[in-house]
This record gives structure tokens, sequence and C-alpha cells, in this order.
């Protein structure tokens, strides 16, 4: 259990790292940013598929490429979303992903969802609704960017959900980068900005981390009970707050910390009674 904390909380620091990069960035043009973050993710991805000799097509293409696509909008409407939003805010609001997934769930896979599991929904709900109903320094635009994240966010789960094992988790991964990378790539080149210096540096790590923090996040969750390690996760928001208030003089009022912590209490819940009932 103690690895597997050690493995989360690495995890969650890479992810912010990631995070501030982000905001680091904020004048390069969000796709190019997301060409970046890909391009350094396919350093780690492609060797350990040739290493593992390892089919880079995959088995499940078709899901595989929707997985992509729609990853893809995630992550850019996210990445979006921390340029306008305090970051601890817009990695909040993302968080409610889990709540579109179980939604998704409820429809197209038929799954049920337990009274309690509702309650903790509309719970996390107004968590968000305090981020933005009782803000008035929340940007709508960014605040629409992060919705719009989660929910995709929330149909990825259920894709990858659909492959199953059918597929190796760094197939899926790969497909995922190598389309965030073509389709970047071109939609970045009439607003690339050469970037100099240390911004190089900082664009190539945004790789780095996401991949680190992936992979760890991976180990924590094979160290030990998925009920018990997973709500760790969600440690990111208060690293990213942290992070926020040092490096870009972020502000945080007490209705946003008090939206925020009814966010992550609320999925925390959420994770156990889902646990318990497998």
């Amino acid at each position: 259990m103690k690895k597997a904390i050690q493995f989360m909380i690495i995890s969650a620091l890479a992810f912010t790292l990631l995070n501030v990069g982000v905001k680091y960035l904020g004048k390069f043009n969000v796709y190019q940013i997301v060409f970046f973050r890909a391009l350094g993710s396919l350093f780690f991805t492609f060797p350990f598929l040739l290493k593992n000799k390892i089919s880079f097509i995959g088995n499940k293409v078709k899901l595989l490429v929707a997985r992509s696509i729609v990853g893809l909008i995630a992550m850019t409407m996210f990445f979006a979303s921390i340029k306008l939003l305090p970051t601890g805010t817009a990695v909040s609001i993302r968080y409610i992903a889990p709540i579109f997934a179980a939604l998704f769930a409820l429809f197209l896979l038929k799954e049920r969802i337990k009274p309690i599991q509702w309650l903790f929904f509309i719970a996390a709900f107004c968590g968000v609704l305090m981020l933005k109903g009782l803000e008035t320094n929340v940007d709508s635009l960014g605040f629409v960017f992060a919705l719009i994240s989660a929910l995709f966010t929330g149909l990825v789960f259920i894709i990858i959900r659909r492959i199953g094992n059918q597929d190796h988790p760094m197939v899926i991964v790969n497909y995922f980068m190598v389309t965030s990378f073509i389709i970047a790539g071109i939609l970045s080149i009439k607003y690339w900005i050469q970037p100099i210096g240390i911004e190089w540096v900082a664009l190539l790590s945004l790789g780095v981390f996401g991949y680190f923090g992936q992979i760890y996040m991976t180990k924590a969750l094979q160290t030990s009970e998925t009920r018990l390690v997973a709500p760790l996760k969600y440690i990111e928001v208060v690293f990213t707050m942290l992070a926020g208030v040092i490096w870009f003089t972020e502000d945080y009022t007490i209705v946003t910390i008090l939206g925020m912590i009814l966010i992550i209490t609320s999925l925390v819940l959420n994770v156990i009674v889902v646990k318990r009932k497998q």
C-alpha cells in the first residue's frame, strides 16, 4: 500500500507539472501545445512497442481511432480551459468526467447506477455550479471548454472499456498520440510560433510529464486495491492549486475552494461505493 501511495503521488506531481507547463506556454496556440504533448510521448510509446514486438495496428481499429479522436477533443478542450481559467479550477471541472462516464454507461452499456451515486453526482455538480455560478472571476468560455473536456473524457472511458483487454494499453496510448500528433500538427501550421530557448524544453516536457503521470498511476492501481488508491489521484487538484498560487499568483476564493472540496469529496465517495459493489 505504501508503494501504491508513492506511485500515485509521483503521478499527481507529473500531471501537475504538465498543467503548469501548459499554463506557462500560454502564448502558444492550443494545437501547437497538443502537437508537442503528443510528440514527447511518442518518444516512449514507439520504442516500447518495437522492443516488445507489439503490433502498432492493434485489433479493435475502429474503436482505437474513435478513442483517439474523442481523446484529442478532450485534451484540446482541457488545454484551452487552462489558458483561460485558474489551473486548479480547470482540473477540478475536468475531474467530473467519471460522472459523464457513468451516465454514458447507463444509456449505452445499460449499467445500473446506485441511488447513493446519484446523490454524489448531484453534489459534485453543485460544486461545479459553485465554481461558476457564485464566482465572477471564472471565464465563461474557459468554463465551457472544461465541461466539454470532462464530457469527452467520460466518453473515452466508455470506449476504452469496449476495447477491454483486446489491445495492449500502450497500443491505445500510441494510437491517441499519433492521431493527436498528426491532426494537431496540421491545425497548428496556421498559428505556429517558433519556440525560443527554454520554450523548446517546456514544450517537449509536456509529453514526458504526461507519459510518466499515466505510467505511475497505472503502477499504483496495479500495486493495491483500486478503491483504496484511486481517490488519491485527486491530490492533483491540490498540487495544481499550490503551483498556480506560487508560479502564476492565481487567486482562489473561499467559494472556489469549497466548490473544489465538494467535487473531490463526492467523486472520492463515488469511487469507494463503486469498488465496494464489484
